[in-house]
């Protein structure tokens, strides 16, 4: 059975609500409301957390990751890696420091080279396309310098029971999809190279996404396509931050 919510890190800062109330209990609830609503653990909110000028790997970076990351944090210098140069509307060279593409028998070999180089490693939807996914993650592990941190996003293991739409929501609408990351599976690599969990969601519903979900999943049903909260309404994302401790 995979690991309950697990969340130690502090959550990052988001836009605060004002509440007139002078009742503890209401104040509580909102506050719940509040962490419920914020999208608090995207890669968006990890990125933005990053210490000035981080050394940042990508790890399996495309859908334009190279643009929107140096939008979203121009200091961070920014090492992009994939197999291929996948889904870039621009060329990812003019925004990465630096743009890595090797054939996939070699993708292991490439993060391994930039062992204990790295502030923080980003992995969004990769991890299920690896031909080695146990390899491919103690290699983003052993890039991290100490107190380096990591985040992660992949398919839950739920969504292989989905039902079938385009723009995946089935586990298997992915004909490039390898193998479904086993969650507890992932964690326990991640302990025995050192790193410290300190955000694991099996599956992220992030209340803002699950709402936007709600009002599409008439159409997203009737269609058969993935819209604007889908994924969050589903909780088809497991999410996972952790750190370099050892």
């Amino acid at each position: 059975m995979a690991t309950d919510t697990v969340c130690d890190e502090p959550a990052p800062e988001q836009p605060e609500m004002t509440y007139m109330l002078g009742f503890s209990p209401l104040r509580r609830l909102c506050g719940r409301w509040d962490r419920w609503y914020a999208d608090a653990w995207c890669k968006d909110a990890f990125i933005r957390g990053l210490p000035p000028r981080a050394r940042l790997l990508d790890v399996g970076c495309g859908n334009n990751s190279p643009r929107y990351t140096k939008g979203i944090r121009p200091d961070l210098v920014y090492t992009g890696l994939d197999v291929g140069d996948y889904n870039q509307a621009e060329p990812a060279a003019a925004f990465a420091d630096r743009y890595i593409v090797v054939p996939p028998e070699r993708f292991v070999s490439a993060i391994e080279a930039e062992r204990g180089a790295m502030d923080a490693v980003i992995s969004a939807h990769n991890l299920e396309h690896c031909l080695d996914m146990a390899a491919t993650l103690a290699a983003m592990a052993g890039a991290l310098a100490p107190g380096g941190r990591l985040f992660l996003a992949f398919p839950c293991e739920a969504s292989a029971r989905f039902p079938p739409r385009d723009g995946c929501l089935n586990f298997f609408d992915d004909a490039t999809h390898r193998t479904l990351p086993r969650f507890d599976a992932v964690l326990a690599g991640l302990v025995g190279a050192g790193l410290e969990v300190t955000v694991a969601i099996p599956r992220y519903r992030p209340g803002v996404h699950v709402l936007a979900g709600l009002r599409h999943e008439w159409r997203s049903r009737r269609e058969r396509r993935v819209l604007e909260g889908t994924w969050a309404l589903w909780g088809f994302e497991s999410v996972v931050w952790a750190r370099r401790v050892r």
